[in-house]
């Protein structure tokens, strides 16, 4: 209870309001320069990060286990503060707006789900608290997670019991997540690996529902399957906390750089001064 946050807002509410991008359209988010270490007698977790995600745009962002992915997400959402560059959305620091409204405006789904003890609609208003029983089951449609929740004994009312739902596979609890992402229809969405739990065909029918809605929103996508990087519009290499690829899925592969050697398998070896 004693511990100082690591995050405070440095603007109060009123100021936060006249600098919060207009919502109901997606909204561009740029990395500018961005250095961050999570420890001062730690490495750099990012060095000099540069790259954007314009309104409306698909990037996947790629690299190896700690190369500075999630890092990136964190920061986006301010759970940390970038020690060097900004984090802008819509032109806008982040650091400019209150906690409060800058995270209204992005819907993360999370790749270590957390549902509560209480039934499917209720762990899905997380979301948005206020949304009629149709919206809900829309989101749920979208999601691919209606049919699913039509089998469960009391359908959408079904309580999915304690050990954060697991009640239903881990496929379902991320299927519930992307719903629940949905019907917050906040104008950024970041996936964290959103389809790990999921077969090959419910991946591609999620893909598809997917692809209907980004075009209303700006999406970040943290991956690791080539499945899901294909559907980006834009692919963000990094490598020890570095950017060190950027471009479409095919002339990456093409060009036979770190994309590809990642996807193959092999470790990436980048050269930090090149």
């Amino acid at each position: 209870m004693a511990a100082e946050p690591l995050v405070t807002d440095r603007v109060d509410e009123a100021v936060s309001m006249t600098r919060l991008p207009g919502s109901g359209r997606p909204l561009r988010v740029a990395f500018e320069g961005v250095s961050f270490r999570y420890d001062e007698d730690l490495p750099d977790a990012l060095t000099d990060v540069g790259f954007a995600v314009e309104a409306g745009e698909r990037v996947a962002l790629v690299g190896h286990s700690g190369a500075g992915k999630s890092t990136c997400a964190n920061l986006l959402l301010r759970l940390w503060d970038v020690r060097e560059g900004a984090v802008t959305v819509d032109g806008v620091d982040v650091r400019d707006l209150t906690q409060h409204d800058l995270r209204s405006l992005i819907a993360v789904v999370p790749q270590d789900v957390y549902l509560f003890h209480a039934s499917v609609a209720e762990n899905l208003r997380l979301g948005d608290p206020d949304a009629t029983d149709d919206a809900v089951r829309a989101a749920a449609a979208l999601a691919q997670a209606d049919a699913f929740i039509e089998r469960l004994p009391d359908g959408d009312d079904t309580v999915l019991g304690e050990r954060r739902g697991a009640s239903i596979s881990g496929g379902q609890r991320q299927r519930l997540a992307i719903a629940r992402a949905l019907l917050r229809d906040a104008p950024i969405l970041v996936m964290d690996e959103a389809v790990a739990n999921l077969d090959a065909e419910s991946e591609a029918a999620l893909q598809a529902a997917m692809a209907a809605v980004a075009r209303d929103r700006t999406t970040l996508l943290i991956a690791h399957r080539p499945s899901t990087i294909r559907t980006a519009d834009r692919v963000v290499v990094l490598d020890h906390g570095r950017v060190v690829e950027v471009g479409t899925y095919d002339d990456l592969m093409t060009a036979g750089g770190p994309l590809a050697t990642l996807l193959a398998g092999a470790p990436t070896v980048i050269d930090p001064e090149a």
